[in-house]
């Protein structure tokens, strides 16, 4: 079953890069009393994720906070050293976050897996955008088609904050 709007995220272990290395944090560690706008893409450094869908929340950081929102993290089923390169790359460091789901558990948790394995790519995450509050989804835009990330990007998501 996908999560809607009103419902609690499950709980769910994520890596993230710290200056020690990989570490381990949940749900409740980064969503719990806080504002978040999650992302979601495919793929760290696939064509429409690193060209289109990380740029836009890159560049619209500030305007996104200065609505509320306490952080901007992006997820994908990618580990946590190809998401940190992908950060880094990005120039998103100190304006998005990372939270890697390599193994799929939050994608599939949340309802929003794909399976790409036809495209080589095995379990992906879907395309989307959220915003959070305290844990609870107040905002989902699923993207719909391949090769574009307007229905989640950073424009729509504005709007909605």
């Amino acid at each position: 079953m996908t999560i809607q709007v009103g419902d609690k995220l499950p709980e769910a272990t994520f890596r993230t890069m710290t200056a020690d290395g990989p570490a381990a944090r949940t749900t409740a560690d980064i969503f719990a009393g806080k504002t978040v706008v999650l992302f979601a893409v495919p793929g760290a450094f696939t064509p429409t994720c690193h060209r289109n869908h990380m740029p836009g929340f890159v560049a619209n950081a500030d305007a996104i906070k200065a609505k509320g929102v306490d952080a901007i993290y992006a997820t994908s089923t990618n580990d946590v050293f190809v998401l940190d390169a992908w950060q880094k790359a990005s120039d998103a460091t100190g304006k998005v976050g990372i939270l890697a789901d390599g193994n799929a558990e939050f994608a599939n948790a949340i309802g929003l897996a794909n399976d790409a394995s036809a495209a080589g790519m095995g379990m992906r995450s879907k395309r989307y955008s959220m915003i959070v509050k305290d844990g609870v989804v107040t905002s989902l835009n699923v993207g719909d088609a391949p090769g574009k990330a307007d229905i989640s990007g950073a424009d729509n998501l504005i709007a909605q904050l």
